[in-house]
Order: C-alpha cells, then sequence, then structure tokens
C-alpha cells in the first residue's frame, strides 16, 4: 500500500488546509477530463483515495496509528474508496457528471389516471359491470404513435449527429473542464421530426373519450379504488400505457342505510296496528318481504332479516336486514276520534294526567335514528 503523505507530496504533520491544497493542484493535472491517459486515471484514484483517508479526522488518526484504514480495502479502491470513481470528494460531484449514455428515448409511458365513479347502494350489495366514459390520450390513428407523417420519420440531428448531446467548455476552479450538455436542436432524442403528423403534432397521441366497462365486486364501500391495468392514458412515441384507477362514491339510499355489512331501515305503522299487530310489505333489494309485527309493537323495535344484508367482500354470505320499527301517533284528531280515544282511555283506567319516568340511553336505534335524522 503506499503511502498516502507521499502520494499527495505533503509531509505527516500537514495542516487540513495544506491537504487540501495539494489534492487540489493534483485533481487539475490527473482528472480523466483533463487527463484521459490511463496511467493518469490510476494516478487519480490514488490521489483521490488519499485526500478521503488524510482529510477525515477519525480515518486519518486510525491510518496515523495503525498504518491502514481499519478495514478499508486497500486493492482497487473498495468499500469506502473509489473503485471506478465512485467516491470524489463533493468539489468534483459540483463541476463533473457521468458522461451521457446516448440519445434518449422519445417512447415514454404514459400517466396514470384516477376518476370518480358514482355507484348505486343495491349496486355494492350485489355487484354491477359499470359502463363509464373516460376522457384520455389514446393512440393516434393517423401516424400510428410515432409523431410522424405518414411516410416520413425521425431524421439523426445534424447538430449532435444523433448522440443527443454535446460537450461545452465551463471554467472552474480546477481550470478549463469540458461537460455534457444537452443538444438544444434535438432535446437529447437524437433526432428530429421534420414533418409532425398534423393529427397529433408529434405527440403520438390524441385527446379522446374512451368508453369502459368496470367491474364492480359485491360488497365494496365508498373510497374503495379498482385498478384497471393498461387503461391510463396512451405513451409518447408509441409507449405504453399508463393505469386507470376507478374510485367509487356510493350514492345515499331514500330506504336503506349501510353499516358495515348490515342494511338498516325505518318503517312506520299507526298507533292502532302498533297495539293489535299487523302484517306489512317492504320492498328491498331481493323483492318484496313480509313483515310480521306483533301486538303491542313499540318504537325501536327491531325485526332482523337474515342474509338480506351486503355481499361480504371478501367472505361468502351477506350481512342482514335490520327493520326498526317507528310508531306513529296522530296529530290531526277528529272530534269522534277523539272521544273515542277518551273512552279508551277510561276503559284502561289511565290517568292521561299522569306520567312516568323512563331512564333514557342512548341505544343502538337511538344511533341509527341520530343517523337517519342527520
Amino acid at each position: 500500500m503506499s503511502n498516502h503523505y507521499e502520494t499527495l507530496g505533503v509531509a505527516r504533520d500537514a495542516s487540513p488546509e495544506e491537504i487540501k491544497k495539494a489534492y487540489r493542484k493534483m485533481a487539475r493535472k490527473l482528472h480523466p477530463d483533463i487527463n484521459p491517459s490511463p496511467e493518469a486515471a490510476e494516478e487519480f484514484k490514488r490521489v483521490s483515495h488519499a485526500h478521503d483517508v488524510l482529510s477525515d479526522p477519525e480515518k486519518r488518526r486510525i491510518y496515523d496509528q495503525t498504518g491502514n484504514e481499519n478495514g478499508q480495502a486497500q486493492g482497487g479502491f473498495g468499500g469506502g474508496g473509489f473503485g471506478g470513481f465512485g467516491g470524489f470528494s463533493d468539489i468534483f460531484e459540483t463541476f463533473f457528471s457521468q458522461q451521457p449514455q446516448g440519445p434518449a428515448s422519445r417512447t415514454r409511458q404514459g400517466q396514470d389516471a384516477l376518476i370518480n365513479v358514482r355507484i348505486d347502494l343495491k349496486d355494492a350489495v350485489f355487484g354491477t359491470n359499470k359502463p363509464i366514459t373516460v376522457d384520455t390520450a389514446v393512440v393516434c390513428d393517423v401516424c400510428g404513435g410515432d409523431g410522424c407523417e405518414p411516410g416520413t420519420h425521425p431524421e439523426t440531428c445534424e447538430t449532435c449527429k444523433g448522440q443527443g448531446y454535446m460537450q461545452r467548455q465551463v471554467q472552474s476552479i480546477l481550470g478549463t473542464v469540458v461537460q455534457p450538455v444537452e443538444c438544444p436542436s434535438c432535446k437529447g432524442f437524437g433526432t428530429v421530426i421534420k414533418h409532425p403528423c398534423q393529427e397529433c403534432y408529434g405527440e403520438g397521441r390524441v385527446r379522446e373519450r374512451k368508453p369502459l366497462t368496470v367491474k364492480i365486486p359485491a360488497g365494496v364501500n365508498s373510497g374503495a379504488r379498482i385498478r384497471l391495468s393498461g387503461e391510463g392514458e396512451a405513451g409518447t412515441a408509441g409507449g405504453p400505457n399508463g393505469d386507470l384507477y376507478v374510485e367509487l362514491r356510493i350514492n345515499p339510499d331514500p330506504t336503506f342505510m349501510r353499516e358495515g355489512d348490515d342494511l338498516h331501515a325505518r318503517v312506520g305503522i299507526s298507533m292502532a296496528a302498533a297495539a293489535l299487530g299487523t302484517t306489512i310489505s317492504l320492498d328491498t333489494f331481493d323483492g318484496v318481504q313480509k313483515l310480521d309485527i306483533k301486538a303491542g309493537a313499540q318504537s325501536g323495535d327491531v325485526l332482523t332479516l337474515k342474509e338480506l344484508g351486503v355481499q361480504h367482500l371478501r367472505k361468502n354470505g351477506r350481512g342482514d336486514l335490520h327493520v326498526h320499527i317507528e310508531v306513529r301517533t296522530p296529530t290531526d284528531l277528529s272530534r269522534e276520534e277523539k272521544a273515542l280515544l277518551e273512552k279508551f282511555a277510561e276503559l284502561r283506567q289511565e290517568d292521561l294526567q299522569q306520567s312516568e319516568t323512563i331512564s333514557e340511553k342512548q341505544g343502538f336505534f337511538s344511533r341509527i335514528k341520530d343517523r337517519f335524522d342527520k
């Protein structure tokens, strides 16, 4: 292993400023952009590695004590070294960049897209195939996506000779160095389209309203996203399409409210029907269902219809339908109806001016009722 102090040409007690100054002086002579010879490249590796060790106080302390960097790679400058110029100091990262690998491709993948789609609650219960229309970028039919007028093709850029970049000399603290810059004529593509397609103006794609069908699984909730692979925007110059994401929003239903995979509904019955009992019909998503109301029904009573709720999303079966009873008290009694109710109260020996205190607890139905009322 070479002596790092000798490599930089400084004494062992050299100050950090002396080490930095010596490094800069040698780098101006040996950097590959200034001196492309293989010998200079190897010498520059050693100089850079020596500077990396001696400019770091901890690495320098270990080196002075042991003669090595305590496990730092010594062959090929791996690890904390500079194999392949992988660890230049910040000063060189500022002034030098890697040589471009060639002209850029015009082909670009299209962007992903996100749209909102509204569905009815019944569609969420059973699932459906929803037709939609999206405004998106599609491949141009005239040029087939290459952006050129039919019968023409991209031509090699005369400015950069197809490289996509040019060399520019700039002044730095290291002197005159050469940096690659994007060709202003072809924008880095290496080719120019002299006869762009008149339909898409050289983009290779146009805007269009495209019909699609989205398969919506049973059991989805508002906010769920469905990915349609390859249905996003077409890429430029024939690039692949992006993806389309469909975000679902479920419309409020006039009859049913969803909670998890259960459905809830409120039905009102008359005071007489509640007292005497009755059978009512309820139009559900599964058709008309008959509900037997027992005599003496009270507001807040709940009848549960099993397996008439929402389909479970990731397992078999469905939630339940809960029907909440609400007894309606008449407010527009005729004189005859009023007399009959007073006779009814007399027969039951009820004191119309006496009340009974009931402990009020906000139960499940009260919470459901509050949600409906909102």
